[in-house]
Parts: structure tokens; C-alpha cells; sequence
């Protein structure tokens, strides 16, 4: 019997009956390789001991991983490399984005209008990954302070073990160029590409006072889900991120108050959100616990939240810039690019929970979009799940932040809002 069967009959003979914690089914696109993962694929979830839903499970074998020294050795190996490109078994890369856009210019890759040639950074470390978030009660345990910093090392290593690859951004608003007939701004374009274009004129009139957010735009965002996806019987939007390297107010996240901070640092991995496994345990434990909701509260039944699970679901991250955008894009992958791609598990250990997020090697082919000059009426939209897995529509897009190479020197940072939300079908 093959490692995934027995892993899956371990669970069910000892966890289906005694374990209060929702365990996803195990899922997987047609067509699509199976994840780069622990487990076989299976959720943490599946490990729980005495409710603690498999933290200690992940924590362990975080901590396993950084024993072997597998990560270790693809960081000296890229470390001891000589200066200029790197040769991957996918490609060209490079360690540094400047290099990479030396590497750009010298072999003149060209863009088509309205798109841009630009560095982006990949992992190349074929391995799943954990972090333990800045919660989790493990940092504030002096017995295990050398774990601690052992694990705090190897995070900080996980972006040593990226590199830059050259990609071409095309023009969204140009995607019927592309795809003939496929308008960005409808819900076709998000079943096919995984992403999509829409626009809100929002009365929120700051974006940095939480509450108002919450109150404000949430709603515009819910009725803008709901008439985007005419199939669609409700939407629940559930937080939000404010993105401003130059913002010189308090930046503190305060969760227990539903205020996420601001933030300064922009994503520059390429990567998703949700997986397989994830997206089911936050759709379910925003229905069943309200964990984490910034937004409406849910209070469904454990049958209840299946029954609706039952049906279609998606999650989709919706981008609104502040002011018109003028560096740090906001960059989306189309999903048919990387459909036959495996995904990298990344294991977000919480004290009460295991997230799970992927990331991705580099491939010459990814249909790579970006809305240059994204106006604060244009709202970007990417899928991060879809509970669709028979391989008729996409079921996420990757994503990531860049740096624009044509944009002036003293062009302001992306100032946007970026909410999540869950829409049902």
C-alpha cells in the first residue's frame, strides 16, 4: 500500500471518531500532479491530539526538517554560487532582482503593449515549509528558546532560498487579446483564468480606520461579489490588509479589535493563499466559529456548514488600490499556465490550528497579468480556491508583488486595501 493510503487509513481508524476537529477531505484537481506535502497531502488537521487540531504534529515536524539540514544545504548552495546567473533546472535565475534585470535587457525579452518584462521571485526549494506565526505560544516559552530560534533562523532562510526569474506581465484589461471572445470583467474570465477585473466608486473614506472598513466597504464588496457571480446565493467577506511602505501612522495589528494594522512590507514570493486542504478549513471554521471574521457573524451548525459546503464555493481576494498605482504592482497568474503543475506546501502553525499556503517553481510558460496604473475604481480579483475539482474551471491563481522597471525612481508605493472573502453557490 502506497505511503497516501496508509496515511489516509491511520486517520480514518484513529482520528474519525474521537477528534472534535473538522479534517477536509482529501482533494485533488483532475489532471493535477499530487502537492509537494507532508502527510501525503492530508491536513494536520488530521493529527489532532486532545482538540489541539495537529499544531503539535506540525511543530514537530518543523522542527524534523530543520534537523536533516535539506533546506541548510539549498541555502550554501546558492549562497557558494559565483556571482550571475544561476543555473535551475528550470531556468535562469538570479539572486538578486538587479541581475535579473541586467539579464532582461541584455537579451532584450520584450513585452506586448501595455505589459512590461520583469524580475520575479520563485522558490527553488522543492520541499514543503512551516512558520510558526508570531502568536503561536511556542515564542514565549523559555524552555524552548533554542527551538525557537532555530525555527526563527530557518525562516528567515526560506526567502535565501528564492531567486529571480525573467517573466513577461501582460495587460488584463487587454486579456480578450489573449483569450478571444473572454472579457476580464466578467465571471467567465475567473473560471477559466482565475482572474478577473472589476471596479467599485467606494464611499469609505479611510482605509486605515478598520472599523470603517469593516462597515463600509465590506458591504460594498459583498454586493459586488454577488452581482459579479450572477449564480451566486450569498458572499461573505471576512478581513482585510492595508498595503503602504510609507505610511507613518501606528502600523500595531490588534486582532482581538478586528484591526489588522497597516502594513510595510509587500509580498515579493510568488504564491497562494489557499490549497486543497486549506480552503475548506477556513470556510469552515469562519462558518462554525467565526474565527478570525472581521466581517458578519457566522454561527452555522456543524451539519449546517456542510450542507453548504456541499455546493460550489469559492474564495476570492479582492485588490482596490488607495490612489492610482505607480509601483509595487499587485501581479496574477492564469491558472491553465500552471494547471499540471504540483504546489508547494507552506504549513502556518497557529497554536489552535495549521493554515496551509503554497508556493511555486519557476516555469517559462506562466500567463503572467498585471493592470498597469491600477485606478482606485479598478478592483483586481483572484481566485485562491474553488471547491470545483473535476478540471472544468480554475481552481486558484497564483500571485505576487513586484517592482516596476519603467516606472520614475520617485514613484510612490502601491497604497491599497485587499479583502478576502468566501462567495456560495
Amino acid at each position: 500500500m502506497d505511503r497516501l493510503n496508509s496515511t489516509e487509513n491511520h486517520v480514518a481508524g484513529v482520528t474519525s471518531n474521537v477528534s472534535p476537529v473538522y479534517v477536509p477531505p482529501l482533494q485533488r484537481t483532475k489532471g493535477q500532479p499530487p502537492p509537494i506535502a507532508a502527510n501525503g497531502g492530508l491536513s494536520y488537521m488530521s493529527f489532532d491530539r486532545d482538540g489541539d487540531a495537529g499544531t503539535a504534529a506540525a511543530t514537530a515536524a518543523a522542527l524534523r526538517l530543520l534537523a536533516e539540514g535539506k533546506g541548510q544545504a539549498v541555502t550554501e548552495m546558492l549562497d557558494k554560487a559565483p556571482p550571475g546567473p544561476i543555473e535551475t533546472k528550470w531556468g535562469v535565475g538570479f539572486r538578486t532582482y538587479l541581475e535579473c534585470l541586467e539579464y532582461i535587457r541584455a537579451k532584450k525579452i520584450e513585452a506586448p503593449e501595455g505589459g512590461v518584462a520583469v524580475p520575479l521571485r520563485y522558490t527553488v526549494y522543492e520541499q514543503p515549509s512551516y512558520s510558526l506565526v508570531s502568536s503561536n505560544a511556542l515564542w514565549r516559552d523559555p524552555a524552548r528558546a533554542a527551538e525557537a530560534k532555530a525555527l526563527r533562523k530557518e525562516e528567515q532562510d526560506v526567502g535565501r532560498r528564492c531567486l529571480y526569474f525573467p517573466q513577461v506581465l501582460r495587460d488584463a484589461r487587454r486579456i480578450g487579446e489573449y483569450h478571444p471572445g473572454l472579457s476580464p470583467n466578467s465571471p467567465e474570465c475567473m473560471d477559466r483564468l482565475g482572474v478577473a477585473l472589476a471596479h467599485c466608486d467606494s464611499r469609505c473614506g479611510n482605509f486605515y480606520d478598520a472599523a470603517e472598513v469593516e462597515r463600509v466597504f465590506y458591504p460594498e464588496m459583498e454586493k459586488l461579489l454577488m452581482e459579479f457571480f450572477p449564480g451566486a446565493t450569498d458572499a461573505l467577506v471576512y478581513n482585510h490588509d492595508v498595503f503602504d511602505k510609507d505610511y507613518k501612522g501606528d502600523r500595531t495589528e490588534d486582532q482581538e479589535n478586528k484591526n489588522p494594522g497597516v502594513n510595510a512590507n509587500y509580498a515579493y514570493i510568488v504564491h497562494n493563499d489557499l490549497n486543497d486542504n486549506s480552503g475548506r478549513v477556513r470556510c469552515r471554521e469562519l462558518l462554525t466559529k467565526n474565527l478570525r471574521n472581521f466581517g458578519r457573524e457566522q454561527r452555522y451548525t456543524g451539519e449546517q456548514a456542510d450542507a453548504k459546503m456541499s455546493r460550489r464555493f469559492l474564495s476570492i481576494n479582492l485588490a482596490k488600490p488607495m490612489e492610482t498605482v505607480r509601483q509595487n504592482p499587485f501581479v496574477l497568474c492564469a491558472w491553465p499556465s500552471f494547471a499540471d503543475q504540483p504546489y508547494i506546501t507552506n504549513y502556518r502553525v497557529y497554536d489552535d490550528r495549521v493554515g496551509e499556503t503554497t508556493r511555486f517553481t519557476y516555469r517559462r510558460n506562466h500567463e503572467w497579468y498585471w493592470f498597469p496604473q491600477q485606478k482606485p475604481n479598478e478592483v483586481s480579483m483572484l481566485k485562491c480556491y474553488d471547491s470545483v475539482t473535476d478540471g472544468s474551471v480554475s481552481r486558484w491563481s497564483f500571485h505576487s508583488a513586484c517592482i516596476d522597471p519603467t516606472a520614475p525612481d520617485d514613484a510612490p508605493c502601491r497604497r491599497n486595501v485587499v479583502v478576502r472573502s468566501f462567495v456560495f453557490f
